[in-house]
């Protein structure tokens, strides 16, 4: 299994859709987390699993319950995760986080 390193904003994003989801319905975030959380583990286990998405070479997973992608990018040694976007956002909205 690869490390997965969440890039700031990624992170952020991640914790305000718990806590949305949590305001919505107690246990609604927690279950939130746990598919993201078993989505990691997908991507640990074998980052070429999903597909590429963007001319970035980014791949994606979408999460099943709720509208949301995990877009990440696979290195070397790692899978940086760059964006956790909900689906309705303007697509490529985190494009400027790999030039980081």
């Amino acid at each position: 299994m690869i490390p997965v390193i969440f890039h700031q904003d990624a992170e952020a994003e991640l914790k305000e859709a718990i806590a949305y989801y949590e305001r919505q319905r107690a246990g609604l975030g927690i279950s939130f987390q746990t598919e993201v959380e078993e989505a990691v583990q997908l991507i640990q286990q074998n980052p070429r699993r999903f597909p590429r998405h963007h001319e970035f070479g980014l791949r994606g997973y979408q999460t099943k319950r709720f509208p949301y992608t995990i877009f990440y990018l696979e290195l070397d040694e790692a899978a940086w995760i760059v964006a956790v976007a909900h689906q309705r956002r303007r697509p490529g909205y985190w494009a400027h986080r790999i030039s980081m």
